[in-house]
């Protein structure tokens, strides 16, 4: 993955439209049955343009990224925002690509218009590629039980309380989100939360021939709109919440939330929605079955009498379908944790796997960069989560007031070349649930980061001073982290918010390795003066 990336791409938003990027090649599967290209001609209802002669070519293969093209491949020549795939058609064709997949403008281009290689012309290319990747390998995802996740926060946590809930009965599991990608126990990096739609097919193909049997998947707003998770069949799909994010991808709510709602446009056999909010509720079909937090509620699924253990883990009663109840535990704080833990049940049980697992799951799930605490003797709370959005932040920040009668000291920055709305809302947010407040860097990217930080420091900065905690600026994020360390005293909480599981900082387009979880641990083992 890049290093930067909650949807690396789809968090901060960018389409990768340049097949010549060097980028990591997918895993492929060992057997492929060739397919014959009339017969993706047909299906995919494209125009072809080819020599009679060869009309026996078969394709063995897909991409959408030249360098990674194989021999026997249909290159997928796209067109994106600043280049078009079609400009890369030779580098692909000299690599052995026996077909193009392309629009008009792209057969038009020089590099297509005088070949000799068949170029099969559809109006959305890009629309239709993951149909056709699946057809050629395959169709995987009818093999395989794919349960995917969307929403705007959860993705990432729900996947691994469903593989978590999937291992404990012991089955076959695959994952494949926003911290990691993974087979088995092979784990791969993730380049994006869903990959390209030629990459996932592979992969998933892939999955099939090692065994494979269920695969937890996180379901990007982007994926759904840019086609990615098309020609994927979902055995389940599920929804956990929406709150604003994206908005420099989407117009506004109304078009990131009909993205996330393709979901549940039949392309999953069965739909599990959390209801606790509008958005949720609108999903909801005869055939729904639904999920709440919220007392009072008529759900399928539902969680009550939620507290915090004497060891910092949460009890709730979890109560399914047909009268079924059962006690869980769950190591990950905050009723928003809850929330995503009851989703999961719900769709494990959907899944077939028995409460009794689902339980066992749920009280042994670990989620990377989640509510991670960081402990390593301090006396004061230390935790890295990847709250990034304000809704997230806020949720976070309750979870942990929950937690402690000291004060919460909080490091967040916001993201350069991305949403720009929601900059002011974090500070906001942020100033309003903790004690201390120190805004720094995130990712600047492009931007100026005094210019982010600006932004972030003007909404914290307007809500009054009676109900916000103190604020102070250290650009550098490494030197805000050493000050909310040196701050902390006992019984506080440190939270360092935004980036979570990522290894690297990017600034002016430069990746520098960067881990709050190292940071974090390195700035409380130089308070300690121990070495570790």
């Amino acid at each position: 993955m890049s290093v930067n990336n909650d949807e690396p791409s789809d968090r901060k938003g960018q389409v990768p439209d340049n097949p010549a990027k060097v980028v990591a090649a997918p895993p492929r599967p060992d057997r492929i049955e060739p397919v014959p290209l009339t017969t993706l001609v047909a299906r995919a209802d494209a125009r072809l343009i080819a020599d009679p002669a060869d009309a026996d070519v078969t394709v063995t293969g897909t991409t959408l990224r030249a360098q990674h093209v194989l021999p026997g491949d249909l290159f997928a020549a796209l067109p994106g925002a600043r280049v078009h795939g079609a400009d890369f058609a030779d580098q692909a064709i000299a690599a052995g690509a026996a077909a193009v997949l392309t629009d008009e403008d792209g057969a038009q281009r020089p590099a297509l218009r005088d070949t000799d290689v068949p170029v099969l012309v559809h109006s959305d290319p890009r629309g239709v590629l993951g149909s056709v990747a699946a057809w050629i390998y395959g169709e995987p995802s009818l093999r395989l039980s794919v349960l995917g996740v969307t929403g705007t926060s959860g993705k990432t946590t729900t996947a691994y309380l469903v593989e978590a809930g999937l291992r404990a009965a012991g089955l076959a599991t695959g994952l494949i989100g926003t911290v990691e990608t993974r087979i088995g126990d092979e784990r791969l990096a993730s380049a994006f939360t869903t990959p390209e739609a030629p990459d996932l097919q592979a992969l998933l193909a892939v999955m099939v021939e090692q065994g494979v049997t269920h695969v937890p998947m996180e379901v990007s707003s982007h994926a759904l709109a840019l086609g990615r998770a098309n020609g994927t069949r979902f055995a389940v799909g599920a929804f956990t919440n929406l709150s604003q994010d994206h908005l420099d991808f989407h117009r506004d709510m109304e078009e990131y939330f009909a993205a996330k709602s393709l979901l549940f446009d039949g392309r999953s056999t069965h739909e599990v929605v959390v209801v606790d909010n509008a958005w949720g509720q609108s999903l909801v079909t005869p055939q729904t079955v639904t999920v709440s937090t919220e007392p009072g509620t008529d759900a399928s699924w539902r969680a009550t009498d939620i507290s915090i253990t004497s060891t910092g883990e949460q009890s709730f009663t979890l109560h399914a379908p047909d009268g079924r109840v059962a006690e869980a535990t769950l190591p990950l704080p905050g009723e928003f944790n809850v929330a995503n833990a009851t989703l999961a049940a719900a769709v494990l049980d959907t899944a077939g796997v028995s409460l009794e697992h689902i339980v066992a799951g749920l009280a042994a799930v670990e989620v990377p960069g989640r509510m991670e605490r960081v402990y390593l003797g301090q006396d004061f709370t230390a935790v890295v989560d990847y709250a990034h959005k304000p809704a997230a932040v806020t949720q976070a920040l309750l979870a942990l007031r929950a937690r402690t009668e000291g004060r919460i000291i909080t490091v967040l920055g916001c993201g350069g070349d991305r949403d720009t709305v929601k900059r002011p809302m974090m500070g906001e947010a942020a100033v309003r649930g903790s004690d201390v407040v120190i805004v720094t860097d995130d990712n600047p990217r492009g931007e100026d980061p005094e210019a982010i930080r600006a932004a972030m420091l003007a909404g914290a900065r307007a809500v009054p001073p009676a109900q916000a905690g103190e604020v102070r600026e250290i650009g550098d994020r490494r030197a805000a982290i050493v000050a909310a360390v040196e701050e902390a005293e006992a019984g506080d909480v440190v939270l360092v918010a935004g980036k979570g599981h990522e290894t690297g900082q990017e600034v002016a387009g430069v990746v520098h390795p960067f881990s709050d979880r190292d940071e974090l641990a390195a700035a409380i083992r130089d308070r300690l003066e121990v070495t570790v």
